[in-house]
C-alpha cells in the first residue's frame, strides 16, 4: 500500500505553471529591495517570465506527457497532471492572455505626471503587489487545464481566483473598486463552497478523486449512495456555473468589470472565463460522462438563458452613462459565455469531439476581446469615465485605434472583415445542429442578430462627425475633437507604447486568424483528450 503513494514527477511537463509561480515569488522578493523609481523593472520581469512560460509549451507540443501518476501496480493508471492537447491549448490561451494583460498594466503601475503638471487620471496600482498577484493567478490558471483529479482541480481554481479578488480591489481609496472586489469575492467564495461540497459528495460515493476513475465508478455506484452521487454531480456543476458567469450566476460581472482596473477587467473577461470553462469541461466530459443525460439538458438551458440575458442587457446600455463602454463589454462577455456553453452541452449528445468548438471559439474570443479592452484602456487615458459616447469621432483623432476597435467589434459580432468571428460562430452553431439541439441553434441565431445592433451602433459611432460629448470629464479632452484632441492623441500614443503594442499584437493575431481560420478551427475537429 505504501508503494502506491510514490508518484513520478516529470519536471518539464509541469514547467509552464511552475516557472510562472517562481517568477511571481521572485517579483515579490525583488519588490522589497527596488527603489520606487525602478519598480517598472518588475513589470518587464513579469512579461519576460510569461514569455518564457509560453516558450516552455513548445517541447510539450506532442501532448503525450503526464506526471504525478499512481504506480503501475494499481488497478487503474491515473495521473493528477496531464499535458495533452487540451491542456496545451488552454495554457497557451491563459499565458498569452496574461502576457497581453501585463502589457496593458505597465502604465497603470507607473506613477507619472502628464504635461502641464496635472495629476494622472489613471489610478496608480502598487507595482510589487500587482505583478505578484497577476502572476500567481496566471500560474493557477495554467495549472487548471492539466488537473486530472478533483483536489488539484479545486486548488488550481482557487489559486487562479484568490489573487483576482485582490487585483479587482487594488485601486486604493476607490469606492467602486472596493465594492467590485467585495461582490466578486462573495460570489466566488459561494461558488467554491458549492464546488467543494459537490466534490466531497462525489468522493464519498466513488472513493476516488481522479477524474478518469470517477468516470468509471459513477456508473456502478451502490443504490444507497446513488442520491449522494447525483447531488455531488449537480453541486459541482453549479459551482462551475458561477465561475463561468452563466445565468443566473452572472450578477457580479458588470459591477466587477466596471470597478476593477481596466487591465484586470480584461484579464477576467478572458483568462478568468477560460478558467471556469476549463473546469466545467473537465468535470462534465472527463469525470461525469455517465450523467450526460443530466448535465447535457441543464447546460443547454443555461446556454440559452445566458446568451439571451447578456445580449438584452448589453442592448440596454446608455451611451452617456459613466463606464458604459466597460459595462457593454461585460454584458457582451456574459452573452459570449452562452455561446461557449453550447458545444459543451452538445458533447452530452454527440461525443467529446464537440468540445473542440468551444476551444476554437475561446481562442477567437480571447484575441478580439483583449484587443477591444486594449483600445478602451487607451481611450480611458484621456476620457476616464469611459462612456460609449466618448468614442464618437474617434477615427478623426486616432484612425489606427478606431480601425482596430471596429475590427474587434465586428469580430465579436461575427461580421466581415473579421472572418474568424463568423467561422467560430458557425462552428458553434454546427455543434448544436449536429447534436440534435435545433431549438438551441435557433436561440443562438436570434441572439447573434440582437448582438449585431449594439456592436454595430458602437462601431458606427467611431466614424461619425466629431463633437463634444454631453458631459466633459474634468481635465479630459473629447476623444473625437478634431484638432486639440488630435494633438493630445499623438502625445497619448507616444506615452503609451505598451498599450499600443498590445493593440497591435491582438489586431495582428486577429488578422492572421481571419486570413487563416483553420489554425483555430481545426481544434473543432480534433480529439483533444
Amino acid at each position: 500500500m505504501t508503494s502506491q503513494l510514490v508518484q513520478s514527477v516529470d519536471w518539464l511537463t509541469i514547467a509552464p505553471p511552475v516557472l510562472t509561480a517562481a517568477v511571481a515569488l521572485a517579483v515579490l522578493v525583488a519588490d522589497l529591495f527596488l527603489p520606487p523609481e525602478r519598480k517598472q523593472v518588475l513589470g518587464w520581469t513579469a512579461i519576460g517570465g510569461l514569455a518564457a512560460a509560453l516558450a516552455l509549451l513548445l517541447p510539450l507540443r506532442a501532448g503525450d506527457r503526464s506526471t504525478f501518476c499512481l504506480t503501475p501496480d494499481t488497478r487503474v493508471t491515473a495521473c493528477s497532471y496531464t499535458a495533452d492537447h487540451f491542456t496545451l491549448i488552454i495554457q497557451l490561451l491563459v499565458l498569452a492572455g496574461a502576457l497581453l494583460t501585463a502589457l496593458l498594466s505597465l502604465d497603470a503601475t507607473r506613477e507619472e505626471t502628464p504635461a502641464g503638471g496635472r495629476p494622472s487620471p489613471r489610478g496608480h496600482l502598487p507595482a510589487g503587489e500587482y505583478w505578484f498577484l497577476l502572476l500567481s493567478s496566471a500560474a493557477g490558471a495554467a495549472l487548471l487545464p492539466a488537473s486530472r483529479d478533483l483536489a488539484t482541480l479545486v486548488v488550481a481554481l482557487e489559486v487562479a481566483s484568490l489573487p483576482a479578488f485582490a487585483l479587482v480591489g487594488l485601486k486604493r481609496g476607490d469606492r467602486m473598486s472596493g465594492e467590485a472586489a467585495l461582490k466578486f469575492f462573495l460570489s466566488s467564495v459561494t461558488a467554491t463552497a458549492v464546488t467543494l461540497l459537490g466534490a466531497s459528495f462525489v468522493y464519498a460515493a466513488t472513493g476516488t478523486l481522479h477524474l478518469t476513475e470517477i468516470a468509471q465508478r459513477l456508473g456502478d455506484v451502490p443504490g444507497q449512495l446513488q442520491t449522494l452521487a447525483e447531488a455531488g454531480v449537480a453541486l459541482t456543476l453549479v459551482g462551475f456555473a458561477f465561475k463561468t458567469a452563466a445565468v443566473p450566476f452572472h450578477f457580479w460581472v458588470p459591477d466587477t468589470y466596471a470597478g476593477a482596473p481596466l487591465p484586470v477587467a480584461a484579464y477576467l473577461s478572458v483568462v478568468g472565463k477560460a478558467v471556469g470553462f476549463t473546469g466545467l469541461i473537465l468535470v462534465t466530459v472527463v469525470a461525469f460522462p455517465s450523467y450526460a443525460d443530466v448535465w447535457g439538458p441543464a447546460l443547454a438551458v443555461l446556454a440559452a438563458l445566458t446568451m439571451t440575458a447578456g445580449n438584452v442587457a448589453a442592448l440596454r446600455q446608455l451611451s452617456t452613462r459613466a463606464w458604459s463602454a466597460v459595462r457593454l463589454l461585460a454584458w457582451s462577455s456574459v452573452a459570449q459565455a452562452g455561446y461557449l456553453l453550447v458545444p459543451i452541452a452538445a458533447a452530452a449528445y454527440s461525443g467529446n469531439d464537440q468540445i473542440g468548438a468551444t476551444v476554437a471559439y475561446a481562442l477567437m474570443y480571447a484575441v478580439v476581446n483583449l484587443g477591444a479592452f486594449a483600445v478602451v484602456a487607451l481611450v480611458a487615458r484621456v476620457r476616464p469615465r469611459n462612456r460609449i459616447e466618448d468614442y464618437r469621432g474617434l477615427y478623426a483623432a486616432s484612425p489606427a485605434a478606431a480601425l482596430a476597435l471596429a475590427f474587434f467589434l465586428l469580430n465579436l459580432a461575427g461580421l466581415p472583415p473579421g472572418i474568424i468571428g463568423l467561422f467560430a460562430k458557425v462552428t458553434v452553431f454546427s455543434a448544436a445542429v449536429d447534436a440534435g439541439l435545433g431549438w438551441l441553434a435557433v436561440v443562438m441565431a436570434l441572439n447573434v442578430v440582437i448582438a449585431l445592433y449594439y456592436y454595430l451602433r458602437w462601431t458606427a459611432l467611431l466614424f461619425r462627425t466629431p463633437g463634444e460629448a454631453p458631459e466633459k470629464a474634468p481635465g479630459a479632452v473629447p476623444a473625437g475633437a478634431p484638432e486639440g484632441a488630435r494633438e493630445g492623441s499623438v502625445a497619448l500614443h507616444r506615452s503609451s507604447a505598451p498599450i499600443t503594442l498590445a493593440i497591435a499584437l491582438t489586431a495582428a493575431a486577429g488578422a492572421v486568424l481571419s486570413g487563416y481560420p483553420q489554425f483555430a478551427l481545426r481544434f473543432a475537429t480534433t480529439t483533444l483528450f
